[in-house]
């Protein structure tokens, strides 16, 4: 069966979330917005999906995923599905959930990243509200950026089947989504990073662990994958990397 993956063609933003695990998985799968238009492909079929138009009832926002007659939207909710039918989530219930756990909580994340450079309103450019995006930008660094890492940190810490998993002692996409919040993390605020390395050294090295797996690193060297830019939700604007 062969995915379809509805997402912004020209941003990594949610939907590289899902790509990772498609990826990963060695899933065949056709990034919809990315295909030309003229063949009933690109962002129009992406807004007839949004507006339910293949049967699933409308969708709030991309990504999107559709398996056959299924339709799923929300990144969490897809990978939970992906994984689960593709290896890369636990068998077993309390494995499920913690995973699903960790994939929401990494969501969380994202939207505290996002809302630093658009605090007031996501309908407003950076440039209109770039005063209280330096202020968001400084609590961000001073409590928030640390209160995750230092979560995530210790769940590595905490796992019996160890540090390298977020979850139990195989890959899952929870652990793909950390190196993609990772690297995200790194693109947008490189100087506060760099000042925290010595303290997260087990999300670190699962960054350093998921980049070398063979179909990831095939992938990141491709040209499917797309470069962070000031489009998306993570993004680099050196005044607010306090």
């Amino acid at each position: 069966m062969r995915y379809e993956l509805y997402y912004w063609p020209s941003i990594p933003g949610r939907g590289e979330f899902v790509r990772l695990a498609l990826e990963q998985a060695g899933l065949d799968y056709v990034d919809v917005c990315r295909e030309p238009a003229t063949q009933g492909y690109g962002v129009p079929a992406m807004m007839r999906a949004l507006a339910g138009e293949m049967g699933s009832g409308p969708a709030f926002a991309p990504p999107i995923l559709r398996s056959g007659s299924l339709v799923i939207a929300q990144t969490a909710n897809i990978l939970l599905y992906v994984g689960e039918r593709h290896g890369l989530g636990p068998k077993n219930d309390a494995g499920r959930y913690r995973v699903h756990q960790m994939q929401l909580t990494i969501a969380d994340f994202v939207k505290e990243v996002h809302d630093v450079h658009h605090p007031l309103s996501a309908n407003l450019y950076y440039e209109d509200q770039r005063n209280e995006a330096l202020r968001a930008a400084r609590e961000f660094v001073r409590a928030r950026l640390p209160k995750y890492l230092d979560h995530f940190e210790a769940v590595l810490e905490s796992n019996e089947r160890g540090p390298r998993n977020l979850v139990g002692g195989r890959l899952s996409y929870a652990d793909l989504s950390a190196f993609q919040m990772m690297e995200g993390l790194n693109y947008a605020f490189p100087r506060a990073m760099a000042r925290r390395r010595r303290k997260y050294p087990l999300l670190l090295a699962l960054r350093d662990y998921v980049a070398k797996l063979p179909r990831i690193a095939e992938y990141l060297a491709s040209d499917r994958r797309l470069p962070f830019n000031e489009a998306g939700i993570f993004r680099h604007y050196p005044e607010l990397d306090t």
